[in-house]
């Protein structure tokens, strides 16, 4: 609650938003009731509380939509927020070999993506650890000398990459965690989640698929272990709304997703997504899809 009252105070496009909508710090009294932005804002203004920023972060998109910027003043607290949330469902970053198949993020630049993985790479400080652009041949040795090691080793990938890795180079992989985020990217036809953990499962030998539930306008990650069921780091929470009443208390159930993410402190932690999916009791989440009619982006346009 404090959160909010300081971005009321200081954050002036969010507390433009709450006074429209008559929701302030005199009448909101659980965080249920804390108005949530719409994601959407962060195409035409700049959400930024009183502090000066000069890096930001921009969504993907493509080239008919106009796409996201999130100016961020202190990337510390990203810093600290990926490395605190990874530790925490993987352990020591130094205990891995971080393999990242990224292309469609490396290609452009201001991708929050990007500089998590990056940085993760860089603290591991495992030798193997490093980019992979559309060297599948590459990668695959790669795989195949950390298998034989028997080192734990995690493969990041934009989705379509991974598909396109696994057809190219089946194996059994032992050792290595492989997680998915960022859907197809226009590359490839649209797959269910299910679809998608199915032949990654199928070619890659491995038992389940991780992702990352993430976007441009949050610094906070979410995890998945297998079976697209999300959990958040303490920091993080998610709620759901109805979809027809975009004005409604977050609660949990179906609806349309809002997320609370504590590092967004100097732009809006409080932020009205436009997927769709469900809360359960103990917190953890699933993403079905996305709203009709909101901008394909980066992240997935999946449905289970």
């Amino acid at each position: 609650m404090s959160v909010f009252r300081y971005q009321y105070q200081f954050n002036p496009v969010y507390r433009k938003w709450c006074d429209i909508i008559g929701r302030t710090p005199a009448n909101v009294e659980t965080p249920g009731q804390i108005p949530s932005l719409p994601v959407s804002f962060f195409k035409q203004e700049t959400i930024l509380t009183q502090y000066p920023a000069t890096h930001y972060f921009e969504s993907s998109g493509t080239t008919q939509t106009r796409n996201s910027r999130h100016w961020v003043p202190d990337l510390d607290l990203y810093r600290q927020s990926f490395n605190k949330a990874f530790e925490l469902f993987y352990g020591p970053v130094t205990d891995w070999c971080i393999l990242a198949l990224l292309p469609a993020y490396l290609e452009r630049q201001h991708s929050s993506l990007v500089m998590m993985a990056d940085e993760l790479i860089k603290d591991s400080r495992h030798p193997q650890s490093g980019f992979y652009l559309y060297d599948h041949e590459k990668l695959n040795n790669t795989l195949s000398l950390l298998e034989k090691s028997g080192q734990k080793t995690l493969l990041l990938g934009v989705t379509f990459a991974l598909l396109d890795f696994a057809e190219s180079f089946p194996q059994q992989l032992k050792h290595t965690i492989v997680m998915e985020t960022g859907g197809m990217k226009g590359r490839r036809k649209e797959m269910t989640r299910a679809e998608v953990h199915s032949i990654l499962s199928s070619k890659l030998g491995v038992n389940s698929v991780h992702s990352e539930y993430g976007m441009t306008e949050l610094l906070s990650q979410a995890y998945s272990k297998g079976e697209g069921l999300f959990e958040c780091p303490p920091w993080m929470k998610i709620l759901v709304r109805d979809e027809e009443d975009p004005l409604g208390e977050g609660t949990i159930g179906r609806g349309v997703i809002q997320v609370i993410d504590l590092a967004n402190l100097y732009s809006c932690s409080f932020i009205a997504t436009e997927d769709i999916g469900q809360v359960y009791p103990d917190g953890r989440f699933e993403v079905w899809g996305r709203l009709d009619n909101s901008d394909i982006r980066g992240c997935s346009l999946m449905v289970v």
